[in-house]
């Protein structure tokens, strides 16, 4: 499988690109005075890494939808760690539910592919700890890094109250309650897509387009809604476009990835959250992510295994078609790999309805792309 070549990457690339997409942001107040101004400067800010060369938005580039276009995995702060997953898009990711089990008793939600950050706060709180990202040694060397800073030092008291940040604890979570507050924000779901625009009159979709949206939402001729649907109507104005549950779906290893970072065990997804049982039916599970944007966001899969989003589509054909020629991988020219996970395959859902030809492929693959908000339309066909 192929990954972009991110080793290569030196702190100093890294710094580089963490200045850029600093540069990117709005200049706040002198003192932020919202939890959502104060998440903002947080979001940007590469102080808050051990070698102070990454932010969140390094990982989660505001110019490619807050998601990582460097390759299947992000490279960490210190210029040579690196994840083993690819990093998602956080747009949108306001929508998604506390990780738990939906009235069905299936597991749902929470952040991170394995769902094992339950709100959106706990996901802000684990970069800055994670030796392989942000890399700092606990909560209280964060929070000794917002307390040097002149303007945290009086935003923290002055939103959260005084001491906030002479307690660990409390200064981390104030923290991760500012990131949170910036991540609900307008900016990460501004619901403005051509499909958006569409579903309020003030545009137009193409034949090939609506083809696609038709097939997408069809009971008959397409699997897509079995998991990529929450809303019972197909003209919700706030649908996401992920159920938000757990499945497996048979995706192959990243074997690239994989031996990149010396590892030799499967990738078990939501078996290794830490609040769920480990029963063997979790196995090889990861949460449905939006479909908003996703055409602006690969590599695809939770490992990056993918780089075009037609191939992901004719990976999910391999399920219902007959033909050998069908189930050929076109990124490598070979066959479909192996699932990393065998077992616990949502066959149900993958071989609901038929094999789709090219035609309904490539509608498809359209009606993704209305799926970008308008701020990175221009990134379409890049």
């Amino acid at each position: 499988m192929k990954t972009a070549p991110i080793l290569s990457l030196t702190v100093a690339a890294a710094l580089a690109a963490g200045l850029a997409a600093s540069a990117l942001r709005a200049t706040p107040p002198d003192v932020p005075d919202s939890l959502e101004a104060l998440g903002e400067a947080l979001f940007f800010d590469p102080n808050l890494s051990r070698n102070r060369t990454q932010s969140c938005a390094t990982c989660h580039d505001p110019a490619y939808a807050f998601a990582d276009p460097r390759g299947a995995a992000s490279p960490g702060d210190d210029g040579s760690s690196l994840g083993d997953r690819n990093a998602p898009t956080a747009t949108y990711a306001a929508f998604v539910p506390p990780f738990g089990k939906n009235e069905e008793g299936e597991w749902w939600g929470g952040l991170f592919h394995d769902g094992r950050a339950g709100t959106l706060e706990a996901q802000a709180g684990g970069p800055p700890l994670n030796p392989v990202e942000m890399g700092m040694a606990d909560e209280a060397a964060v929070v000794a890094r917002l307390r040097g800073d002149p303007i945290y030092a009086q935003a923290f008291p002055k939103l959260f109250g005084a001491g906030v940040l002479d307690a660990p604890k409390a200064g981390y979570e104030a923290m991760t309650r500012a990131i949170a507050a910036f991540e609900r924000g307008p900016e990460f779901a501004p619901f403005d897509s051509k499909y958006d625009r569409f579903l309020r009159g003030e545009a137009e979709l193409t034949r090939q387009e609506e083809l696609g949206r038709l097939l997408f939402f069809s009971q008959q001729f397409t699997n897509c809604n079995q998991c990529h649907q929450l809303r019972r109507s197909a003209v919700d104005p706030e649908e996401t476009f992920s159920d938000y549950r757990f499945h497996n779906i048979g995706v192959p290893e990243n074997s690239d990835l994989r031996a990149m970072n010396g590892i030799t065990t499967a990738d078990l997804g939501l078996h290794g959250n830490p609040g769920v049982e480990a029963a063997a039916d979790s196995e090889g599970r990861y949460r449905t992510p939006t479909l908003r944007n996703v055409a602006v966001t690969a590599p695809y899969m939770h490992n990056g295994v993918f780089e075009d989003l037609r191939t992901v589509i004719l990976f999910y054909n391999t399920y219902n078609t007959r033909s050998e020629a069908r189930k050929i991988n076109p990124e490598t020219g070979a066959p479909f790999g192996p699932p990393e996970v065998a077992e616990n395959i949502a066959m149900d859902e993958l071989t609901h309805g038929p094999a789709l030809e090219d035609q309904r492929i490539d509608a498809l693959v359209a009606f993704l792309e209305t799926l970008t908000d308008q701020r990175y339309e221009h990134l379409l066909g890049e």
